[in-house]
């Protein structure tokens, strides 16, 4: 299994950002899959970002954080591949 993330430390604060699917930020189950992250970044505050079809993100999480990352362009996270064995 492989996902999209980045791990990123901006202003003291250290946050992770995991790309999901649209419909996962809709789910009840969102906050597991929000934990399952935890395990590849640790205990820090886990953002889910989703892209509509017209590549537009949307992001979940802690609030200050989102609106942080609403202001920014996707283009200037650090984005990597992770592959979970």
């Amino acid at each position: 299994m492989s996902f999209d993330g980045a791990l990123i430390k901006e202003q003291g604060v250290t946050f992770a950002i995991a790309v999901v699917k649209p419909y996962v930020l809709t789910s009840h189950e969102k906050e597991t899959v929000r934990q399952n992250f935890m395990h590849y970044f640790g205990n820090v505050p886990i953002i889910l970002m989703a892209q509509n079809t017209k590549g537009i993100p949307t992001y979940d999480g802690r609030k200050d954080i989102v609106r942080f990352l609403a202001n920014i362009h996707p283009s200037r996270i650090p984005w990597k591949r992770y592959t979970v064995a």
